[in-house]
């Protein structure tokens, strides 16, 4: 049996986001299975897993914003902006207090960000980290992101100054790159010590499971009972329920009138359901016309 919907699972550190997929495929033996947002290997967290008919929601999930906790040290700069790197810069002479209220406030907001060298980002087909690895350095063009909410608070240190985070932020944002440009901010170089994702989109750390709990379950056979239904994962849009006969024309792709007055998203994207509660279509407002984007005909929740 085919399944569908989503896992948030727990990505230990030293696994990459596609060793987690690889170990999902066997565990659910089935071959439709993506990640929605890469985690580094030395990152932990939250990461919820795709299945079956859910890959298709990819793109929205990993869409919503995504909360981190982790910690930033001033004073040395790395090459990957983060702790995995070579030392390229060291100051020793730091004060012991930085106006932090202040710059958690200054980089709250739309900002520019360049992506870091040590990154996945393609120029002229090759990626940057394999640019990286040969030593060179070249222009990348800066993406705009946002930060929702940031919390910067120090704390105790013997050596340099240790800043601990809580950053909420869009899709895209290097937290690594964020980390070097506080401390740019602050007149010093920095890098990012530790991170840890403590939210995706909808799902949060208390929501996750081990790959160690995901066995477990496997051998017990309730490893289906693990997946999030894919009309809850999208909770973010607003749900509208039609009766069957309708149900069954939105599962046929049918369009539909729409009073164009109403407004129920910014998004202008809706989800459908039937009177039984089955999770039919994603639709998209268009002017009077309610358009599908997405229909789940084959999927039973």
């Amino acid at each position: 049996m085919t399944l569908h919907g989503i896992i948030p699972v727990w990505k230990p550190k030293g696994m990459t986001s596609h060793d987690v997929v690889s170990r999902i495929r066997r565990l659910a033996g089935q071959k439709r299975v993506g990640h929605t947002g890469t985690l580094d290997p030395e990152v932990e967290g939250v990461l919820p897993i795709c299945l079956g008919q859910a890959t298709r929601l990819v793109e929205y999930i990993q869409n919503l914003p995504k909360r981190y906790q982790g910690t930033m040290t001033v004073g040395i700069a790395t090459d990957t902006e983060d702790q995995t790197g070579k030392i390229v810069e060291q100051v020793d002479d730091i004060p012991k207090t930085f106006p932090l209220d202040d710059v958690a406030q200054a980089f709250q907001g739309e900002m520019e960000q360049v992506p870091p060298m040590y990154s996945a980002v393609k120029i002229k087909g090759e990626r940057l980290y394999e640019l990286a690895r040969k030593g060179l350095v070249t222009e990348r063009p800066s993406r705009r992101v946002t930060i929702y909410q940031l919390d910067i608070q120090q704390v105790e240190s013997d050596a340099y100054p240790i800043l601990a985070f809580d950053v909420t932020c869009s899709k895209g944002t290097y937290v690594r790159t964020l980390c070097v440009d506080i401390g740019k901010s602050l007149g010093y170089p920095a890098h990012m010590s530790k991170l840890i994702r403590v939210q995706s989109g909808p799902f949060q750390t208390a929501d996750c499971y081990t790959l160690e709990e995901l066995g477990l379950a496997k051998e017990e056979g309730t490893f289906a009972q693990t997946l999030v239904a894919m009309g809850e994962a999208m909770c973010h849009l607003p749900a509208i329920v039609v009766n069957q006969e309708d149900g069954q024309r939105v599962l046929d792709g049918s369009i539909f009138e729409w009073d164009e007055t109403v407004k129920v998203s910014a998004s202008n994207l809706v989800r459908i359901y039937d009177e039984s509660g089955r999770f039919c279509a994603i639709y998209e407002i268009h002017h009077q016309d309610l358009r599908p984007v997405k229909v789940f005909r084959d999927v039973h929740e």
